[in-house]
């Protein structure tokens, strides 16, 4: 199976692609000092409906992935 638990709570979905499990990753702010503070670089997500086992779902999708086609989009 691709993507999250189904059964999960919408209040528990982590911000992470259904398709490719894209999710944030971390580095470092740089100052003018080069005081270095960490930060966050979070996918492009996209709150679509796709087709999911032949069932409308809505879900998180990045762009890469919508732009690539990887997931069908649900009429």
């Amino acid at each position: 199976m691709v993507g999250p638990d189904p059964t999960a709570s919408l209040g528990d979905v982590p911000k992470v692609c259904y398709s490719c499990q894209k999710g944030p990753a971390f580095g470092n702010r740089r100052s003018h000092s080069m005081v270095a503070t960490r930060r966050r670089f979070n996918p492009n997500l996209q709150k679509v409906r796709i087709d999911v086992g032949g069932t409308p779902r809505r879900e998180y999708v990045c762009t890469r992935c919508l732009k690539a086609g990887k997931v069908a989009k649900a009429a």
